[in-house]
């Protein structure tokens, strides 16, 4: 079996980062979400996305994982690039589905609407995908999901279905049941827009600690004070471009987009 790193017919884009995308762009019919978007979150990095609704952040997230097929560009975790190929239309698709499942398995992904299976207790939402996924022993499965658990302030909520839990406590597990899987990366598509003013804090104090032990992470957010805090690099989208990026202290103190200026002033 392939390893991370291992490139289709030999060819490396950016070995170093932990994701890299070049000239992204995506297609819904006659309407392009996405218009020539690339990026690199190297190991450790924070990257905040930033923008209005409907610049394409979360349509962006969602190719990086093969959620969504680009229409063109190509996009590589850790040097190894997704095999894509063209069909007869000019679109992408893909060509080893067996590729994707094992790369997304290793690239967590946290939703807006937590997405825990309702049918399944907390721990057995952390445990699905070690054991069925990726083979690991329910002992061991168990032993890892207790640990992320406890660390996310849930240790005490195991056998609690998610319909017991409240939104800040169910995105919680969403977290750990990624942490679960021992990601290369996560990616984080706006995880606190759903939930209540007063549990927000909860779940970015959990971000904020995956942030601090050097996690790489790419982070949706419509949270300005926290992206410029835990952020290492901040991207601004508009109209599914990147207009301006640059670490948090340029985005937030001295922006040069006239839009991003206005952005900025218009959410803090």
């Amino acid at each position: 079996m392939a390893e991370f790193g291992d490139c289709a017919d030999g060819d490396q884009m950016d070995d170093q980062a932990a994701i890299h995308v070049e000239d992204l762009h995506k297609r819904f019919g006659s309407m392009e979400v996405l218009k020539g978007v690339s990026l690199t979150a190297r190991p450790g990095d924070v990257v905040a996305v930033i923008g209005g609704s409907g610049s394409g952040k979360s349509t962006m997230l969602r190719c990086i994982n093969l959620l969504e097929t680009p229409t063109s560009g190509r996009i590589s975790i850790q040097g190894e690039a997704y095999d894509l190929r063209t069909t007869r239309s000019g679109d992408l698709e893909i060509a080893d589905r067996q590729q994707v499942q094992r790369i997304r398995a290793h690239l967590g992904m946290v939703f807006q609407s937590f997405n825990l299976w309702p049918h399944r207790t907390v721990l057995g939402n952390v445990t699905e995908v070690p054991v069925h996924v990726l083979g690991v022993s329910r002992e061991e499965a168990d032993a890892r999901a207790k640990a992320v658990l406890e660390r996310v302030g849930l240790g005490d909520k195991l056998d609690a279905w998610p319909a017991q839990l409240s939104g800040g406590q169910q995105q919680r597990a969403a977290i750990a049941r990624v942490l679960a899987v021992e990601p290369l990366a996560m990616l984080f598509d706006e995880p606190t827009s759903a939930l209540d003013p007063e549990l927000v804090g909860e779940v970015l104090s959990v971000i904020r600690a995956l942030a601090e032990e050097k996690r790489t992470m790419i982070l949706v957010t419509h949270e300005m004070a926290f992206a410029r805090d835990v952020a290492t690099h901040v991207v601004y989208l508009k109209d599914g471009r990147i207009e301006e990026q640059g670490p948090p202290e340029q985005i937030f103190g001295a922006p040069s987009s006239p839009h991003l200026q206005q952005f900025i002033s218009s959410v803090t």
